[in-house]
């Protein structure tokens, strides 16, 4: 590659990781202007479009990421390279983004980081806990493990362990019920309880379900939670109110674009691993 083209994809690629003209312009200590004009040369050079003008900012053509990977790629091979010449080791690596809800961010995800971070070095970890669905597309994230009952489209991946669902409450005669509210009404257990319980007993809602464990564990009524969540809460009992035996798919995903990158299969296969393995502790 010319010099001049890989100084400009430097750039292309602050922008993808950062999700930012702004931000990339303060990571690599230049103005914004600066990064614009990188960009647009970048884009005239190859006669094609890497981001998409919106009001809200720059933002990846969904059928860029693969761009991004090689360009990743390329910066860690110079890096290396760099540092072979220099006798200063292997380089820093890149930042991955691993994004799940915060149920599994905050328990089997987070006692896995050591060894997923081990596996990946010198790769580094970032851990991004959203209940809403990034845009694997544009890079908002790297790898996403999610609960749902299918693939979704344009994703690769396989499930690597099973969410299971049951209901909870501090007292064994509660009758209020805690419903589900925001991106939590797509997971199964909302289906469930829109078609079982009466919209006069719920009390209230929450869109998370680390939420919701709480406002039972306060005595404030009956939770649909997942067992990993209650596991240790001495506070809650499983109650039977009719829900049958729910157990949810979880999956680890990446776009499918970049299913066939070495780095990404090693990624895939670690966070698979810890989950499974923390799941079958549970």
């Amino acid at each position: 590659m010319h010099n001049g083209n890989w100084d400009d994809l430097r750039y292309v690629l602050a922008v993808a990781e950062t999700g930012s003209v702004s931000a990339a312009a303060r990571g690599l200590g230049v103005n914004h202007a600066t990064v614009l004009r990188r960009i647009a040369a970048f884009e005239v050079a190859h006669g094609a479009e890497v981001f998409e003008r919106a009001q809200q900012g720059y933002r990846l053509r969904p059928d860029r990421a693969d761009v991004i990977e090689a360009a990743r790629a390329a910066a860690l091979a110079l890096g290396r390279v760099s540092h072979l010449l220099r006798a200063e080791g292997a380089g820093e690596g890149d930042v991955l983004r691993l994004t799940s809800t915060d149920t599994l961010c905050t328990s089997l995800l987070a006692r896995g980081m050591a060894r997923i971070s081990e596996v990946m070095a010198p790769h580094r970890i970032t851990l991004v806990s959203s209940n809403a669905h990034l845009d694997m597309a544009r890079l908002q994230a790297d790898l996403a493990v999610r609960p749902a009952p299918a693939r979704p489209e344009g994703m690769a991946g396989e499930v690597a362990a099973d969410l299971r669902f049951a209901t909870f409450a501090r007292a064994a005669d509660e009758t209020r019920w805690l419903g589900l509210a925001g991106p939590l009404l797509r997971a199964a257990p909302a289906q469930w309880m829109a078609e079982h319980v009466p919209r006069g007993q719920i009390v209230a809602s929450a869109d998370s379900f680390l939420a919701l464990r709480e406002m039972a564990r306060c005595g404030q009524g009956i939770a649909v939670l997942p067992d990993l969540l209650v596991a240790d809460c001495a506070d809650l009992r499983a109650v039977e109110r009719g829900m049958p035996e729910m157990r949810v798919p979880v999956w680890v995903l990446c776009h499918r674009d970049l299913a066939g990158s070495p780095r990404m299969k090693r990624f895939m296969a670690v966070v698979r691993e810890v989950l499974g393995e923390g799941a079958a502790r549970v």
